[in-house]
């Protein structure tokens, strides 16, 4: 999953991945009070920088 050059599919996967957190981690829960937590939030956000940065282009190829 390495050198995604596109910026908008590095966008695309980045917000993906933090929206299926969110997802996961409201239906997961048992409690019936259908708010999302700060973790959970806390986790989305974790995970969305955390593909951004293992989809950046490496940094010893030029751009084309």
């Amino acid at each position: 999953m390495r050198d995604v050059k596109d910026r908008g599919v590095r966008t695309f996967l980045a917000v993906l991945a933090g929206l299926a957190v969110i997802y996961f981690g409201v239906t997961g829960r048992s409690t019936g009070d259908g708010g999302v937590s700060g973790g959970v939030v806390l986790l989305a956000l974790l995970a969305a920088l955390l593909v951004w940065h293992l989809t950046k282009p490496a940094g010893n190829k030029p751009v084309d």
